[in-house]
């Protein structure tokens, strides 16, 4: 049966096949070749991605990574349309959903949104409620560096908030944009932001996301 990851894994693939190694992305100022290696060492070498979050191995992250970035293109996508070996902890069926659903997704968004003419993708309800359902959960470590209060709204109302304070900016938007725009990628979001001028100008520029 196919899942939330799997699907934005192959989307993501064939985004990044599309698009071609020298196309940019949203992503730390990455060409599409960075961002394609930064994923699949993420999930095949433990050893390095751990620099991700811990500072002393940074080093050993951007050198594995530029070595994974020298591979033909061709291979990277194909290391990532495959998954992750048996022997990585992603090969969990649980696992990969809960930590590459969101993952796979922002990153596919980091190479649609970086073209000119791109287009905001049709609404798929269920996929929704999932993004959702993570925005819930993370909203306040996603939020934590706002410099304001910060609102999560859906369309319906239904609301999640992301750091507590004053003034209160509020971000209305889909799911999927809600996610973009706490991800970090606030000005590619389409969203509505409801404030005081100068606080939602402070959202714009703060460094929200993991």
């Amino acid at each position: 049966m196919s899942t939330h990851a799997k699907r934005e894994r192959l989307l993501l693939a064939d985004l990044l096949e599309s698009s071609g190694p020298e196309a940019p992305t949203l992503c730390h100022g990455w060409t599409a070749r960075d961002l394609a290696a930064h994923v699949v060492v993420r999930e095949r070498r433990a050893d390095a991605a751990g620099g991700l979050l811990i500072k002393p191995l940074a080093a050993r992250l951007e050198r594995v990574q530029a070595e994974f970035a020298a591979k033909p293109y061709e291979e990277l996508i194909q290391l990532l349309r495959t998954g992750p070996p048996r022997f990585s902890p992603y090969a969990l069926k649980q696992l990969d959903e809960a930590a590459n659903t969101v993952e796979f997704f922002v990153h596919a968004e980091d190479v649609r949104r970086a073209q000119p003419d791109w287009t905001p993708r049709l609404p798929d309800p269920v996929f929704a409620d999932a993004l959702w359902k993570r925005l819930e959960r993370m909203a306040r470590v996603l939020g934590r560096k706002s410099p304001v209060g910060l609102v999560l709204r859906r369309p319906d109302g239904r609301t999640a908030v992301a750091r507590r304070g004053a003034p209160v900016v509020t971000v209305t938007g889909e799911p999927t944009e809600l996610t973009v725009f706490t991800f970090g990628r606030q000005e590619a979001a389409k969203v509505e932001l409801d404030g005081d001028k100068e606080a939602v100008a402070k959202v714009l520029d703060a460094k929200l996301g993991v």
